[in-house]
């Protein structure tokens, strides 16, 4: 793909991934039960699961797109409004502070069993999926084959997540003591709504190839 397509992505996923969700403050969670070393397990448990994930997204997006005519256009349309449509839910969403929880886990438990709680926090979103289906093809030249570039997508969607999953642990205590306020959350709430609405309009205008 275009290198400055991939940069966009990057950039995107990079601010998308940052706002605190489920496997990001499971993962700070974890950090301030068990240390950053054994929370390590949890990371590679959320981050497996969503590499699962995103890898059967662009796979069934990949024979869709090559089967069904249209389909690349019509894909770019329906997950241009979805995106929107998250966007407006996020910013009408109540101001209530962030769980940061206080875990279930006794500190004996071993970092396999870190590791499947981090895999079913990740797996247990079925929003992730829909986000697959309506971000990716957004960054896909359908000139182009599709197979490497949905590889492209999720190896680098992989990496920036992973490299969130480092700083939410690194941070922990002082992140934990700001995502509690009300406010705090507001305003990620509406940062996050502001960047899906913004992707979801700029695509709507945009017309397919």
């Amino acid at each position: 793909m275009a290198l400055h397509t991939w940069w966009l992505f990057v950039g995107a996923v990079f601010l998308l991934s940052g706002t605190p969700g489920p496997n990001m403050l499971h993962v700070m969670t974890r950090s301030l039960q068990f240390g950053l070393r054994r929370s390590v397990a949890a990371m590679a448990g959320c981050l497996a699961a969503v590499v699962s994930v995103l890898a059967a997204s662009a796979a069934g997006l990949t024979t869709l797109l090559l089967a069904v005519p249209g389909a690349f256009a019509a894909l770019r349309y329906a997950g241009a409004a979805y995106l929107v449509y998250l966007g407006i839910r996020a910013w009408r969403a109540e101001a209530a502070p962030l769980d940061v929880g206080a875990g279930e886990l006794a500190p004996r438990w071993s970092r396999a069993a870190l590791f499947r709680g981090g895999f079913a926090i990740g797996i247990s979103n079925p929003k992730l999926i829909l986000f697959a289906a309506a971000f990716l093809p957004q960054f896909i030249d359908p000139a182009r084959a599709k197979p490497p570039q949905f590889l492209v997508l999720v190896l680098s969607f992989a990496a920036v997540e992973a490299g969130w999953y480092a700083a939410y642990a690194l941070g922990g205590r002082s992140l934990a003591r700001h995502l509690t306020r009300p406010a705090i959350r507001r305003g990620f709430d509406r940062l996050t709504g502001t960047i899906f609405i913004g992707f979801g309009l700029a695509l709507l205008s945009v017309k397919p190839a």
